[in-house]
């Protein structure tokens, strides 16, 4: 609210106000002006312009006669109160709070200023976790969650070569998943293959194949399994990554019937990773969920394929 005091200039400022009041804001800024040219001194002028600018949505404006406000009248609560409205309208709230706990220093009875700490103080909190929620899907890196794996390729393969395509590959294909999760809400249920560079006929052979029907039945389950076997002996892939979204699979329904100490991870909704190979095999789920409106994929976890996998063995072990 602006200030109204009996001061050499009180009738254009009285007018200002009095079309503060109203609603009127530019007029009222107008009319601060006029006055503050007559008394260029008067810090309460500076505020009562600021509150004006603000509601019309002038911030720098408004800011720059709250800074000067504080330099006219530093002991007076008012300009830094209005130095905290103007950057919390800028989200700027850190440098809100940090303006609003100088005023409460100079007014600690302020009611008014103690409610805009509290509420700047979750705002800041919120737009901080939001933030961060932003940078972990906008930075995606399964490769960091992969130790394990990595050492397990390295051990299996003697090949520095071979292991290390592997695993990249595996890690192409759970971020390509993770960004069309984030962007989408959703990921295809698709095979892809890590093709032989050398001896595969890539003119018959894709590196992606859709499994989407694949969950409708155990018919159906049965049938796109036999035919990734033979599409994974005939293509002379070297690895393969098998991915579906939870909410495709009526067949098999993996994590039911586990109980919580099997399945820890409740209705959550999310997609699985399998990985096939002749050497190793390995299951993922990926959890997904809603923060600060935006869907994250959480961290990659490990599952034991041998209680949860939803296709078996599509290479010949060796």
């Amino acid at each position: 609210m602006a200030e109204s005091e009996a001061k050499p200039e009180s009738s254009l400022k009285d007018q200002g106000n009095e079309f503060f009041k109203a609603g009127n804001y530019l007029k009222a800024a107008a009319l601060y002006t006029q006055a503050i040219k007559k008394d260029p001194s008067n810090s309460t002028l500076y505020s009562n312009r600021a509150a004006a600018f603000l509601h019309l949505v002038k911030l720098n404006k408004a800011l720059a006669d709250a800074e000067t406000t504080i330099t006219l009248n530093p002991a007076w609560e008012k300009g830094y109160f209005r130095k905290g409205c103007v950057l919390e309208a800028m989200e700027r709230y850190d440098d809100a709070l940090a303006a609003f706990q100088i005023a409460l220093q100079h007014n600690p009875q302020s009611s008014e200023v103690s409610k805009k700490i509290k509420r700047l103080s979750h705002l800041a909190k919120d737009k901080k976790r939001a933030q961060e929620v932003e940078n972990m899907r906008s930075n995606i890196d399964m490769a960091k969650h992969l130790d394990v794996l990595k050492s397990e390729l390295s051990e299996k393969y003697e090949a520095e070569e071979c292991w290390k395509e592997i695993f990249s590959f595996v890690v192409e294909t759970m971020e390509t998943a993770v960004k069309s999760w984030h962007e989408t809400s959703k990921v295809d249920a698709r095979a892809y293959f890590l093709l032989d560079k050398e001896k595969t006929q890539t003119d018959k052979y894709a590196p992606v194949v859709n499994i989407d029907k694949a969950f409708e039945s155990p018919h159906t389950h049965s049938s796109c399994f036999q035919f990734l076997r033979q599409y994974a002996e005939d293509s002379l892939s070297n690895a393969a990554c098998l991915v579906a979204p939870k909410s495709i699979i009526s067949y098999p329904q993996v994590w039911k019937g586990q109980g919580s100490r099997k399945w820890k991870y409740g209705q959550n909704d999310g997609f699985f990773v399998q990985f096939e190979s002749p050497f190793l095999r390995k299951s993922w789920f990926i959890p997904s969920s809603t923060e600060k409106g935006q869907i994250l994929c959480r961290d990659p976890v490990v599952l034991d394929i041998s209680i949860h996998e939803w296709f078996p063995c599509l290479f010949k072990q060796s």
